[in-house]
């Protein structure tokens, strides 16, 4: 478990009372290595889905920027709930928001249908998997936004770069994030565990422990949510998992050129001494 301040203490592995649990905010448990995102598989986990990726609006600003740049239509992989997708729609762009995740798109329906007809009439869903994404238009800017190309299977992600790179303009762009560890760090801390409360406004009072797990053999990493939710007259206690792959910089960067791709522009930010979010902007080489 980590304080504020990022100091390990003795982790708690599993849903135990408020009273015993060692908290940290819900705005650092969210930017955490291997805490960016969790697939809703239930609607009564749509609270922690959105506590863990509200943090990330701050992205929004960034790639705006980068589509006014480039121009439409924009294609968002791994859009959940619509996170960008609404925004991007609202700022004029056309948008096809992708996802595997069939409520998470009618969610981003919803939201843009209470927006207005305008605001829908831009955006397209599509319900897929990245791993077999096959595409059929071009973009100018293509987003694998919180860090979703650490979903996409080692194996499949040469595959998914090259269909990208074949459907963007000849001055379009792709850009992505993903967390960058130090393999001596996850080596040496294999185990990572946070408590924190999820906020809610319904009168649910929830509490999760996350655990993430490094395999090195594996490159994967795989995060166990134990949830405690006290509501008026019960406690109601859930486990939930999702599992996602460790990027290798050089691998990720191999495949990007061998897709035909060239990185323009390239940012860090470092989450803690031995781990950073990259962002990477990349263009079709010439």
């Amino acid at each position: 478990m980590y304080t504020q301040t990022g100091t390990p203490v003795t982790p708690a592995l599993g849903p135990v009372p408020p009273s015993r649990i060692t908290t940290a905010s819900p705005a650092l448990c969210a930017w955490l290595p291997g805490l960016e995102s969790l697939a809703p598989h239930a609607e009564d986990q749509l609270w922690l889905h959105d506590a863990l990726l509200g943090p990330f609006s701050g992205d929004i600003v960034e790639y705006l920027t980068l589509a006014r740049a480039t121009g439409g239509p924009v294609l968002d992989l791994g859009s959940g709930a619509g996170r960008l997708t609404v925004p991007f729609a609202r700022h004029g762009f056309t948008v096809e928001a992708v996802d595997r995740d069939a409520p998470s798109l009618e969610r981003l329906r919803a939201w843009a249908d209470r927006i207005g007809p305008q605001i829908r009439g831009r955006i397209t869903t599509t319900h897929a998997d990245l791993a077999r994404l096959r595409l059929r238009r071009r973009y100018q800017l293509t987003l694998l936004a919180g860090a979703m190309v650490a979903a996409i299977p080692p194996y499949a992600r040469p595959g998914v770069l090259r269909e990208i790179a074949a459907h963007l303009g000849g001055d379009g762009a792709l850009a992505l994030d993903y967390t960058a560890h130090d393999a001596a760090g996850i080596a040496e801390h294999p185990h990572r565990t946070w408590a924190f409360q999820v906020p809610r406004f319904d009168g649910v009072t929830e509490w999760v422990v996350a655990r993430q797990v490094f395999d090195l053999a594996t490159m994967s990493e795989r995060i166990t949510y134990f949830i405690e939710r006290s509501e008026k007259t019960r406690v109601r206690r859930s486990i939930t998992t999702t599992d996602k792959w460790i990027v290798n910089q050089g691998d990720l960067l191999r495949e990007l050129r061998g897709a035909g791709l060239r990185v323009a522009d390239q940012r860090q930010q470092w989450l803690d001494e031995r781990t950073h979010s990259v962002l990477l902007v990349c263009h079709p080489a010439e």
